[in-house]
Formats: C-alpha cells, structure tokens, sequence
C-alpha cells in the first residue's frame, strides 16, 4: 500500500509514521482536506495498535495507508516529543469526533455512525440531538457480529453513499475498524475515521476517566480497573513491549 501525502511531520514508532499535532491543528488539516480526502481514511493510533501493527506488516500497512495516525496514547505524542517534536500532544478518538459534532455550528456537516449496537445507536442519536445541534446524523448502522456477505457489504457502501455523509465514523475496535477503512478506501465516499469506544463514551455506556488521569496518560489503567478480565493481558503484553521497544530507541 503506498504511503499517502500528509500536510503533518510525523514521527516514526515502532514503524507506524504517527503525526505529530495536536486537537486544534488536527481540526483545521481536517477542515482543509476534508474534499480531497473523501474515500481515504485516518487511523486513531494507541500503543495497543502500534505494538500489534510492530508485529503485523499487514495492519503496519494499513495504518501507514492513512491519510493520518493521530497519537490517541499519551506515550506516542510522549515518544515524539522526546525525539525533538516539541509540538507533539495527544488527539483521542472520542475528543476528535465531539469537535467536529461541535463543528456544525459553523459548519453543517453530515455524519454517518457505523458499529457498535442498536441500543448505543439509539442513545447516541439522542446525546448527539441534544448537545450538538448543529450537527446533521445522515445515518447510524449497526452491522452484524460476524463478516459480511459481499452483496451485504455492497449494500452497506450504497447506504453508506446514499446518505452523503461528509465523515463515516467507525466504532468496530481495532484492528477491525482499520482494515474496513482500508478495504472501503475509494468505495465509501467520505472521509472515514475509526473511533473505537467512542459511540460507548458519547452515549454514556462507558464512563471516561478523570481529566487528571487523562493528562497523565492513565486512561488505560481506568479502563483495566473498569475490566480487567478483558483488558489484562492486553495492556500487560502491550504495553510492557511498548516500554521496552522505546528504552531502546
């Protein structure tokens, strides 16, 4: 997969070109581009995903493949700005997707939601008609738990398309959400961001952590004593790689 044309530096990490920005230079490149880069994709990158895209050349590709791997965890805009990108913060899925809702008030762009549950869908629909009204939902789609037919993916892009969304956000968690976006890139016509957890935040499923824990790059840890069962392992093998990867780099 070639490695597209970004109006940001970016700073490799563990081979994943990570930009380097922050939320308000993230919005306006957004802003920008968002007509050229309809059918292309951006990637929310964690240490979860860099680790497994270090390890994957297939997920690597398709990370490199976006238009831009925002730095979700702190320790990447960290990295970065260790090697002298000064101006290197974080931009998470779920901050990047309330500002361009908040957007719309300037703006009136249209969004398509795409994963998670009917009854997120529903919740979200009502949080988002209520704390954004500028923004315009042209769709939600809660697709099956399981792969797609390709007549049923077919029929998914043409509703996609015939909404005339501007953004398709796409909440299947990674690496899932990722290789849709890059499978779907050229075929869904809007820009495409793949948002995680996000349609769980924004709909009140899942409570975020404390700003303090946010700016100290502790969210994981919130979300581990919310399910350790599940995420254990996850941020135990991860992130142990992750550290031991940057001590020697």
């Amino acid at each position: 997969m070639d490695k597209p044309t970004t109006p940001l530096p970016v700073c490799e990490i563990m081979g994943v070109r990570i930009s380097v920005t922050d939320m308000p230079q993230t919005v306006r490149c957004i802003r920008e581009h968002l007509e050229s880069w309809r059918g292309r994709y951006i990637c929310v990158s964690n240490v979860h995903t860099t680790v497994t895209a270090y390890g994957d050349p297939a997920y690597r590709d398709v990370q490199n493949g976006a238009v831009l791997a925002l730095p979700d965890g702190g320790p990447l805009s960290r990295y970065s700005r260790r090697k002298g990108f000064a101006e290197a913060q974080r931009v998470t899925g779920p901050d990047l997707m309330q500002q361009m809702l908040r957007a719309g008030g300037e703006t009136p762009y249209r969004h398509y939601f795409y994963g998670s549950t009917p009854e997120t869908l529903a919740l979200l629909r009502q949080k988002i008609e209520q704390a954004y009204p500028g923004a315009v939902i042209a769709g939600m789609e809660s697709p099956p738990f399981r792969p797609l037919t390709p007549e049923e993916d077919a029929a998914a892009v043409a509703r996609i398309n015939a909404a005339r969304p501007d953004f398709v956000w796409v909440g299947l968690g990674a690496p899932k959400q990722e290789f849709w976006m890059a499978r779907h890139q050229g075929a869904v016509r809007a820009l495409m961001i793949g948002v995680g957890a996000a349609f769980d935040y924004e709909a009140g499923n899942i409570r975020r952590a404390p700003a303090w824990m946010q700016r100290c790059s502790l969210e994981w840890l919130y979300r581990l004593l919310q399910d350790p069962r599940r995420l254990f392992k996850r941020y135990f093998v991860t992130n142990t790689r992750f550290l031991w990867w940057a001590l020697r780099h």
